[in-house]
Formats: structure tokens, sequence, C-alpha cells
């Protein structure tokens, strides 16, 4: 009977291990490519370790550091004001207002003013000059902010113009005018100028009166002792009664450029009232 061969564990030839040893060297000591070391899937990344191809660096395009600067959108210019006049006075100015004649006082007691028509066409733009300054007059003792009758001082305030008169043909105006001899006047001023023809023109300053009426209306909403017939005439030379007054021609002028349309206020008192 044959005797049996012990079993021998088969041993794989030099050879083949040391060929598998430099096969698993050659893979490197880390996972596979694709593997992490879990088996997961992974993606390949870029230089700065983000998901996307070779180089990327956030968001795709030119790297940040290339990409121009946009300059911020320039912020526009705030529309101009009328030069003098202090927020309390400009709130007074209605909204739908684009022209107001503003006759500025050199002191609380001066009797003598400067008057410049400023408009404003274009809201973003604001108000500009339309005209150059002219002198102009106003009452005997100054201004105040609470007229009286017979105190011999001009109202400071903002006060809407709508109508307008005179012993005259007017010139060219959009302004409903009252043609009538009633504006005739005699006297003399305060320095005993003669006051003939001052009336010839005139623009109702709308300060206790009915808007829109003739300038002889005598109507006082405010009552008598308030004062009233409070106009923009024709200049005689000297201090008026409570009225503002520019030159003749300056009158004519002014009667031209008017426009109902434009809804004109004059702004009017001396320069400390104004700037407040």
């Amino acid at each position: 009977m044959p005797v049996p061969r012990p079993r021998v564990p088969l041993r794989l030839p030099y050879v083949v291990c040391a060929a598998l040893l430099l096969l698993l060297a050659g893979c490197g000591a880390g996972p596979l490519a694709g593997m992490d070391g879990s088996g997961a899937t992974t993606k390949a990344a870029g230089a700065s370790g983000v998901p996307g191809p070779p180089g990327a660096a956030g968001a795709p395009g030119a790297p940040a550091q290339s990409r121009a600067a946009v300059p911020p959108a320039p912020t526009p210019a705030p529309p101009q004001e009328i030069p003098g006049l202090g927020p309390q006075t400009r709130a007074q100015i209605p909204a739908g207002a684009h022209q107001a004649f503003v006759v500025t006082g050199q002191s609380p007691d001066s009797n003598r003013s400067t008057a410049v028509l400023y408009t404003r066409d274009d809201p973003a733009v604001g108000w500009r000059a339309a005209l150059e300054p002219w002198p102009a007059h106003n009452a005997l003792n100054g201004w105040t902010a609470e007229h009286w009758e017979g105190d011999l001082r001009s109202p400071v305030g903002v006060f809407t113009l709508t109508a307008a008169g005179g012993r005259l043909e007017p010139p060219d105006t959009a302004f409903p005018y009252d043609l009538s001899p009633d504006f005739k006047v005699e006297g003399e001023g305060f320095h005993g100028e003669p006051l003939e023809g001052s009336f010839d023109y005139v623009i109702a300053i709308d300060y206790n009166r009915v808007p829109g009426t003739s300038p002889l209306d005598h109507t006082r909403p405010l009552g008598q002792e308030r004062g009233g017939g409070i106009w923009i005439h024709v200049d005689h030379g000297g201090p008026t009664q409570g009225c503002v007054s520019v030159t003749e021609d300056r009158m004519k002028e002014l009667l031209g450029v008017l426009d109902p349309a434009k809804e004109p206020v004059i702004v009017m008192g001396d320069a400390s009232s104004l700037s407040r």
C-alpha cells in the first residue's frame, strides 16, 4: 500500500512575489485615483482645492485679481436753491411755483432792497436767476412779520402773484391786466418826490386780498386793520407805504416774463428774516 505524501503549503515563486510588490508600489500608498479611503468616488480639485478644472479659482472666468474694478455711479448733484433763503422761507414756496421774484431788504429797518427773478424749469436742476439783480424800494420803516395798517412797513413772507393792472396799455403780458384810469395817483412821496405815474403799471401782491381779482379790489379777508393794497409798482424815487417798487422799464420787463401758468410768487423781506 503506498504511503501518503505529507501536505506542504504552496509557495509562490520568489520572482512572482517581487513582481506583485512592485505593482503595489507603483500605485502609491494612498487610495486609487477617483476613490477616497472608504471607496467613495471623488472629483478632481483645482489648485485651490475648489472642485473644478485644474487652476480654477471661485466662479468661472478670469482670475479675480485680473478683473477691472467697476467705479461707482456718480451721485447726482442736488437741485439748486435760491441764495439767501433759509429752510423756513423755502418751505413756504408752493411746490407748483416755477417763478419766484425775490426782494431782499438790506436790513429790517431799511427801505432799500434788491430784486431778482428766479425760475425753476427743471425740478431736478432747481432754481436759476432769470434776470440780473435790480435795485428796489420798500416801505419807509422797513419790514415786519406782522403788518398792520399805517405801520409803514412791508410784510415779510411768500405771496402769490395772480393779477396786474395800470393806467397805461400793458406790454405784451400773459397776466390778467386791468386797464383803468383809477390807477392814477397824485401828491408827493416821503422825500418830496412826485408820485405821478407810480401806478402806470402794477402787479398785485396777494397779501390780505382775494387772489385773481383786480388790484383795485378792496376786499380784505384778514380785516381792514391788517392793511392791504400791497403792490409791485413803478418806482417814484423814494420809499413806499408798504409796496415794492422798481423802475418803469423793469416793470415792463417783469410783466413780460411773468407767466400765470408757472404760478409765480414773490418772496419778500429783510435778509435776516429770509435766511431763516
